[in-house]
């Protein structure tokens, strides 16, 4: 499997559950971020990089509707499911030290987040 470019790609947890929250992704050459908002999240951001399988290793940080902030750390690595569609699958550690595994997967741009600058608080 050739590494994916993930610059401008839109994902969401696997199965696009309503109301879940939504990565707009970036790439230069190794290096990526990500805006991320919907759901329980006002926004977030990822910076990382990336390896020549594809495979991200970042930092996150993200504010929840409540006021709340969550941080941590992430790798994660792609593939493609049946259909052909791109995913990731994320083992995540926030600083907290809880840990946990998400997959997410791409989706059409038109469920891209809101800019974190049309938000209001």
């Amino acid at each position: 499997m050739d590494a994916p470019d993930y610059d401008g790609r839109i994902f969401r947890p696997v199965g696009n559950p309503p109301n879940a929250p939504t990565g707009r992704y970036h790439q230069n050459g190794k290096l990526i971020w990500a805006d991320f908002g919907g759901g329980k999240l006002h926004f977030g951001r990822l910076v990382g990089t990336c390896d020549a399988s594809g495979t991200i290793t970042a930092t996150y940080c993200q504010l929840a509707t409540d006021g709340s902030v969550t941080a941590g750390e992430v790798t994660s690595v792609p593939d493609y499911d049946d259909s052909g569609t791109l995913t990731l699958t994320e083992h995540w550690r926030r600083l907290d030290g809880s840990t946990g595994i998400s997959v997410i997967e791409e989706v059409d741009s038109s469920l891209a987040p809101p800019s974190p600058e049309s938000l209001t608080g």
